[in-house]
C-alpha cells in the first residue's frame, strides 16, 4: 500500500508498504484523507526528535476495516477521526480525566508498519500519510457519515488543540479578550474557540497580511501584521486576558507575556527548537499571571472529537473553510512546501 515514509533523511512517498492485523483492542482504518500540520515538517527538518524510518501524519480520519477483539464502540463500516493520544485509560493521569498527560501515550512509538522485511515507526500513534494504518480503540472516534472525510480529519489534531487550547487550557470566559499570534491551522482553531467561548475582542496577528480575511472569517474581530504592542494596546490598553502563541518563536512568547493583563494567561502552543529556551520579566508575572503550557488542547478525544462533530453540524465550528487545498497522496512534496511557505490554511492529503 502507499504511504509517505521519512527515512531520517529524505521523505518519499512508496507503494510496498505492509501492516499487521488489528491485536486485541486495535482498530484498522482505511484512511480517507488526512492533514498535513506543521508537526509533521517538523520531523523532517529535526525540531522534533523521532526515530526513523518512520510513517508521518497524524491528522486523519477514513472508514473502519476491521477491530479486534473487545473492540465495541466503533465497527467495519463506520467512519472515525483519528486522535494521536493513545492513552491507556487506566493510569493515574487517565483517571483523572487527562488522557493527553498519559505516560504510555508519550515516548513509545510502536512498529505496526514494514517494508521489505524492516519495520518501520509510527509517528504520534496514528501515522495518517498511509493507506491504512492501526490505531488503538480509543483513538478512533466515531463521526457523522454526513461530515466530508477531508473535514473530519482536521479534527483529529488541529481543531482539538485550537479549539481545546481556548476551551479546556485557558478556559475562555464570556467577554474575555484574547490575542491569537499566528494564524495558522491552530491559530484560526484558537479564534474560533475564543469565539465559540464568547470572547469580547479577538485580536490575531499575522505578518501576512492575506490572511486577514479568514481569520476575521473564523471569528477575529481585529487583525494586526505584528504583535507590537503600541498597536496591541490601542485596541486593548490594560493587555489581554489571553495570549496564545502559536507560531513557536522564543522571541514571540516574550511578546504574549508583555502583552497580559492582569490575571491574564499566556498559552504556547507553536513548538520551537527542542533545545529553545524563552525570557521574561520575573517581576512582570505577580499580578497573578501566568504561563501555560498546553498538549493537544488538553482534550478528551472522545468527548471533545464528537462534540466538534456536533458543532459543526450546527454551523458553530467551521471545518470545510479551513481546508485550503487537497492534493493526492503522491504530490506530498508540493503540499509540503505550500505548508512550508504558508500558501494554505491546512493541505489535505487524499488517497
Amino acid at each position: 500500500m502507499r504511504g509517505v515514509v521519512f527515512d531520517g533523511k529524505a521523505v518519499q512517498v512508496v507503494d510496498d508498504l505492509e501492516i499487521r492485523d488489528p491485536g486485541p483492542g486495535e482498530v484498522m482504518v482505511a484512511v480517507g484523507a488526512a492533514g498535513l500540520c506543521h508537526s509533521d515538517l517538523s520531523v523532517i527538518d529535526g525540531t522534533i526528535p523521532f526515530p526513523a524510518p518512520v510513517v508521518l501524519g497524524h491528522e486523519g480520519a477514513g472508514v473502519v476495516e476491521a477491530v479486534g477483539a473487545g473492540v465495541t464502540h466503533v465497527a467495519p463500516g463506520d467512519h472515525v477521526a483519528l486522535s494521536t493520544i493513545a492513552n491507556c485509560g487506566a493510569c493515574a493521569e487517565c483517571g483523572r480525566g487527562r488522557p493527553t498527560m498519559c505516560r504510555q501515550a508519550i515516548g513509545k512509538p510502536g512498529q505496526p508498519f514494514s517494508r521489505r522485511g524492516e519495520p518501520l515507526y509510527q509517528f504520534a500513534s496514528n501515522s495518517s500519510f498511509a493507506e491504512r494504518t492501526l490505531v488503538k480503540a480509543v483513538q478512533a472516534v466515531r463521526v457523522p457519515h454526513d461530515l466530508p472525510l477531508t473535514s473530519a480529519a482536521l479534527i483529529g489534531c488541529g481543531v482539538v488543540t485550537g479549539v481545546g487550547a481556548a476551551l479546556n487550557r485557558a478556559k475562555v470566559g464570556h467577554g474575555d479578550t484574547v490575542l491569537v499570534i499566528g494564524t495558522g491551522g491552530i491559530g484560526l482553531n484558537v479564534i474560533q474557540g475564543a469565539r465559540i467561548a464568547g470572547a469580547s475582542t479577538i485580536v490575531a496577528v499575522d505578518s501576512n497580511p492575506a490572511k486577514e480575511a479568514v481569520a476575521r472569517q473564523f471569528g477575529a474581530t481585529h487583525f494586526l501584521p505584528s504583535a507590537d504592542g503600541d498597536a496591541v494596546r490601542e485596541i486593548l490598553p490594560t493587555g489581554a486576558d489571553h495570549v496564545f502563541e502559536c507560531v513557536g518563536k522564543t522571541a514571540l512568547v516574550r511578546q504574549a507575556i508583555d502583552l497580559l493583563d492582569r490575571h491574564g494567561q499566556a498559552v504556547l502552543l507553536g513548538v520551537p527548537d527542542a533545545t529553545a529556551e524563552a525570557s521574561f520579566l520575573v517581576s512582570s508575572m505577580y499580578l497573578d499571571k501566568s504561563i501555560l503550557g498546553c498538549r493537544y488542547g488538553s482534550s478528551r478525544p472522545q468527548r471533545d472529537i464528537a462534540l466538534y462533530a456536533e458543532l459543526y453540524r450546527e454551523g458553530r465550528l467551521l471545518l470545510d473553510e479551513l481546508v485550503t487545498k487537497t492534493y493526492p497522496v503522491e504530490d506530498f512534496a508540493k503540499a509540503a512546501d505550500d505548508a512550508h511557505h504558508g500558501r494554505v490554511a491546512r493541505g489535505v492529503l487524499t488517497f
